[in-house]
């Protein structure tokens, strides 16, 4: 059993790579694998109460080299059988289990889903969330990473069908099975259960973490795409009703006149004039203010929510709107539509995740119904926008603006809560506002006299020699990439370093994202800046040309970069962010003697010279600097005033 555990140890660690993968492959290797736990197992259950570590350890190590040997992508994963996914589910079933197992498991079984249509509905039914609750529920935070990664997989591959959520039901999640993943998300159980045991747990959250659940908050503003995409149908009495609904809480169901041909008439004045007074555009027929999409129906679902659940609120804005005179009242009709669509933009609603992006928000895991909530604090702060602004009908577009700048600027500071969010907009109001973009003006401002353009164009080589160290240093401190493939995100990383002297590359793969620096000399790889052909970009890399998925992928694309060297040979990167995409790009350039051409390049020159400029204008303060120097004066006629210092 030891020389076992032992190869099976090594095996795990040789598995990465992908020569010796190759071999073992065809070896039928995996074959092997698989029998070992579908069967095997049960033999080293035997021995379990005897020598349990070496049992967790060998299982451990089997399905970790399973793991490394699937994710070359050589074989396909519509191979295995549905005993072999019954015993993975059993691993994840059990509630005592090694830990390590149970991540292996998991990252198998999000494998499995993100891969294979028919094993998507095995795995679906053989797991329930009530099986995968208790695992949220833990203190490991990376078995609640990759649970939330199974999860994010089952929703990602549900057919449409199943997409469609049903948000009035109250479902019991714990018997709901996974193949109904959007009655799941829509719940306020996983979600109450992610925000106490995840999100407000008294630890950090990693960078793994916060993608998981910056993909689970895309899934699940994703299910609003089908209201979005959808047109009213002028026709729909049900629909129409809802805008009847809207009127009668704003006005209070004023008596209805009598069903005669006279009263008919008055009875579409006053129904005109009402749905004038909501803000609509059509005030005869409503209906088609809700026939573009976006936002479609959920325009009109985002109204009514606020009508019924904060209807002081809606029929306060109704009323002082249709007080005002015309030019001046805010259309809460128009207002709403163009609200919802614009917070479908913020929110990316109907675009599947990055695969790069950590950027979840708290406040959203905080209520069942957080975009309606999102959308009536939003609507309350464009009708206060609009009378601190005190616009006019013209201005529509320019309040808007503002109102998206207010969100996007609250939406940067993390709030914790919807009501935290609510305070940071009382305290961006339009004149906070004037202040920031005036404070910003000034700092960015760009002096346009001669004068000041020729001393730019002598201090720019200077600065650009700075700009040029400081992307070398950074090359030498090194940056950790993470190994993306068209699968799934993986939990692998390689580092990559220049050496002091500017000469030569050094890289290798890593156990696990390191804490600071690797030193150069523990990175097995080099590769002599001399060897360097070319560094190529975006979809002009040659592993976005060879996988298709990724290629697809436009946040993936804007951060592949690709060194070429010697014949057919590449060392291909995909940058961890923006920032670390524009720092490389920009050192590997500067190694080969071409232009910086990043935007932080310009962004930097632009902040270093503004900043160089104002310094050295210091004494010149409230002078004022003529647009063109002083004309020369002609020479004088003769020299005599010349004193002879001898």
């Amino acid at each position: 059993m030891d020389a076992k555990l032992e190869a099976l140890k090594d095996l795990a660690s040789l598995s990465r790579d992908v020569t010796f993968a190759q071999e073992f492959i065809n070896l039928d290797g995996i074959s092997l694998l698989t029998q070992m736990v579908e069967s095997g197992t049960d033999r080293y259950q035997k021995l379990q109460k005897i020598m349990k570590p070496c049992f967790g350890d060998m299982l451990s190590f089997t399905l970790t080299a399973f793991v490394e040997l699937m994710d070359h992508g050589i074989v396909s994963w519509d191979t295995f059988s549905v005993a072999f996914i019954k015993k993975i589910a059993s691993f994840v079933n059990k509630s005592a289990i090694d830990i390590s197992i149970l991540q292996r498991s998991l990252a198998i079984l999000e494998s499995m889903v993100l891969n294979s249509h028919d094993l998507y509905q095995k795995v679906a039914q053989e797991i329930t969330i009530g099986q995968l609750i208790p695992h949220l529920q833990g203190t490991d935070q990376e078995i609640q990473t990759y649970t939330i990664a199974v999860i994010n997989a089952l929703f990602l591959k549900a057919p449409d069908e199943r997409r469609q959520v049903d948000v009035e039901s109250n479902v019991d999640i714990l018997d709901c099975p996974l193949t109904e993943m959007a009655n799941i998300l829509a719940q306020k159980q996983l979600r109450y259960i992610i925000l106490t045991h995840v999100i407000r747990a008294q630890r950090a959250i990693n960078n793994e973490m916060a993608h998981q659940l910056y993909v689970l908050q895309v899934l699940t503003f994703n299910l609003l795409e089908d209201r979005m995409m959808t047109k009213m149908d002028p026709q729909d009495q049900a629909q129409r009703d809802i805008i009847f609904e809207l009127r009668r809480i704003a006005f209070d169901a004023e008596s209805e006149p009598n069903n005669s041909s006279g009263s008919m008439e008055k009875r579409k004045s006053m129904y005109t004039r009402d749905y004038k007074k909501l803000g609509f555009i059509n005030h005869v027929n409503p209906a088609m203010d809700f026939t573009q999409t976006p936002p479609g129906m959920l325009a009109l679902d985002n109204m009514l929510y606020f009508a019924k659940h904060h209807q002081d609120a809606y029929i306060r804005i109704v009323l002082e709107n249709s007080s005002r005179e015309d030019k001046h009242e805010c259309p809460f009709g128009r207002s709403s539509i163009e609200l919802t669509k614009m917070l479908c933009e913020i929110l990316k609603v109907g675009e599947l995740p990055s695969e790069t992006c950590n950027d979840f928000h708290p406040m959203f895991f905080t209520h069942d119904r957080a975009f309606e909530e999102f959308f009536c604090i939003c609507i309350q702060l464009l009708n206060k926008t609009w009378k601190e602004m005190r616009a006019t009908s013209e201005d529509f577009n320019k309040v808007m603006q503002v109102v998206k700048e207010q969100v996007m600027r609250a939406l940067t500071t993390k709030p914790s809560s919807l009501d935290q969010f609510k305070s940071k907009l009382q305290n961006l109001s339009y004149t906070e506002i004037l202040k920031i973009r005036q404070s910003e003006r000034m700092n960015q401002e760009d002096f346009q006299s001669r004068p000041i353009l020729e001393l730019k164009e002598k201090i720019q080589p200077e600065i650009l020699e700075l700009i040029k160290q400081q992307r070398l240093n950074r090359l030498v401190e090194g940056t950790c990439f993470r190994k993306l493939n068209a699968r799934r995100r993986q939990d692998k990383f390689w580092y990559c370093r220049l050496s002091p002297n500017h000469k030569v590359l050094h890289y290798g793969d890593l156990e696990e994202s390191p804490q600071g620096e690797v030193p150069h000399d523990s990175l097995q790889d080099k590769l002599p800046v001399a060897d360097i052909k070319a560094v190529v970009t975006g979809k002009d890399c040659p592993h976005m040309k060879e996988k298709g998925a990724l290629k697809q992928n436009k946040e993936v694309l804007e951060l592949a970069f690709s060194i070429l060297y010697d014949s057919n040979c590449q060392l291909n990167f995909i940058a961890p962010d923006k920032h670390e995409y524009c720092i490389w790009t920009d050192g590997l350039n500067a190694l080969l003697g071409k232009d910086m051409m990043s935007d932080l390049t310009r962004n930097d020159l632009d902040t270093l010279l503004s900043m160089e400029i104002k310094l050295r204008l210091l004494d010149l303060e409230n002078i004022q600097i003529p647009d063109a120097p002083p004309p020369i004066p002609k020479e004088p006629s003769n020299y005599d005033f010349v004193y002879d210092c001898n």
